[in-house]
């Protein structure tokens, strides 16, 4: 299993999603307050990351280094 910080913090808060794992990468996808949100884990070559829109619902940004802790970072401000 994959993004376990991520889906501990998410299930502690009520938060309903639904988690896959696809070649070793995680995926959540959740809604919040009718926005379609979402986590895509990637690695590409030595970088490895996700993919997100939890900064702004309408865009996607890549997410390196610590990046569970930085999420969890931004799900404290909702």
């Amino acid at each position: 299993m994959r993004l376990e910080k991520t889906q501990r913090y998410l299930k502690d808060k009520g938060y309903s999603y639904t988690y896959t794992e696809e070649d070793g990468m995680g995926s959540i996808d959740f809604d919040h307050r009718g926005l379609k949100y979402h986590i895509w884990e990637f690695q590409d070559g030595d970088i490895s990351g996700v993919e997100t829109n939890l900064r702004t619902s309408g865009r996607s940004e890549d997410l390196t280094g610590d990046y569970e802790k930085e999420m969890i970072e931004i799900l404290e401000t909702w």
